[in-house]
Order: C-alpha cells, then structure tokens, then sequence
C-alpha cells in the first residue's frame, strides 16, 4: 500500500468545511486496518477507539486495550456489550508501556489517545516517561504496512510537553522505515493535534 506521503483524499471535511479530526484519524487507520487483523487500543479510556477497531477487525482479529483505571475497564466493556462488538478483544488493567507483556504477535494498528480519562480524575493523566515507552514499544511491534496514530492534548501541561517530545522522538527515525507525520490545527493551539506512523 502507497505511504502517506502519496496519498492525498484522507483529510475530511465536514459540511462547514471544517477540518473533522476524529473522522480523519480513522481514515487513515482503515487505510490499512482490515478484517482479521491484530490492533491496540495503547489508551483505552471509555472505550471509543477498543470499539471502533474491534469492529473494524471483526470475529477473526483481535483488539488488545490498556488503562491504569479499572472504571476505564468498566465503561469500555459497557460500551462494547451495549454496541454488539465481537468477542474480539482483551481488556487489560496495566500501563501501555508494559505492552509487550501482553502483545506477542505484530499488530497492523495501533492507537494513542493521550491526556486524561473524560468524566475521571484530571490529575490522573499520561506521563512523558511511560508514554514515550509505550509508542517505542508499539513502533516495534508494528507490521509491514502498518500505522499508529497518536492524538495529543496540549491544553493542559503535561500534554503539551507530550507532544514535544513524541515530535522530537519521531523526527528521528529513518524515512525509509517510517514516514512520520503530524497534523494540526495551527490557528487554534490549544486544539487536540495527531501524530501518524506509517511502516514502509
């Protein structure tokens, strides 16, 4: 499949042209996500992005999802029962930086959505330490033709020195292995932004 730097139809507008970010990050997963696949859910929060991969996967893949809070795990099985998801997925109470404890096969897609839980406690948030890591690990594990999207939250501190970071990191690796990108908004700067990591 054509790497990102050659495909130009993802971005989504809505009807007021504005850009619609949520729609264009799963563009670009189900640019390579199909039926059957392995995928990670690195943030699992209330469960939106475990939903939409377990879907997109079907009976014959299998979706791993990581939060620290057990309400997390509580209100993303909620989600998938009430919205019929296949009996596709495992729901794990551990840091995604300790994903590969967990994760023994490479994965086609992988998903961070970095910050803190909506509707939780706002002091309990990602860290640079272990998210750093985790996006490491997840780089490892990814398969050929494969992609992680990383969506940040800069409007509070913690996240906007996440996505320093995570830019300073990606900036670095090789073009040939990886095509990083990042996508944001540059007149609203407190407005959440993504990262993409394509595998060659």
């Amino acid at each position: 499949m054509a790497s990102l730097c050659f495909r130009t139809n993802l971005l989504t507008l809505r009807g007021d042209f504005m850009l619609d970010i949520l729609a264009t990050e799963k563009g670009f997963i189900l640019q390579h996500l199909k039926e059957g696949d392995i995928a990670a859910d690195f943030t699992m929060g209330n469960g939106h992005d475990t939903l939409f991969l377990s879907k997109t996967v079907g009976e014959k893949g299998f979706v791993y999802a990581f939060d620290i809070q057990p309400s997390a795990l509580e209100s993303t099985e909620k989600r998938l029962v009430e919205n019929n998801a296949p009996n596709n997925y495992k729901l794990i109470c551990d840091s995604h930086h300790n994903a590969r404890e967990y994760i023994k096969t490479p994965i086609k897609a992988g998903m961070f959505n970095l910050g803190y839980l909506p509707g939780g406690d706002k002091s309990i948030t990602t860290k640079r330490e272990t998210t750093l890591k985790a996006i490491e690990t997840a780089i490892d594990l990814l398969d050929k033709d494969g992609i992680l999207l990383i969506a940040v939250y800069p409007g509070h501190e913690e996240g906007e020195i996440e996505g320093e970071l995570i830019n300073e990191m990606l900036s670095k690796f090789d073009r040939r292995e990886f095509c990083c990108a990042k996508f944001r908004i540059i007149n609203s700067p407190t407005s959440s932004y993504f990262y993409i990591v394509e595998s060659k």
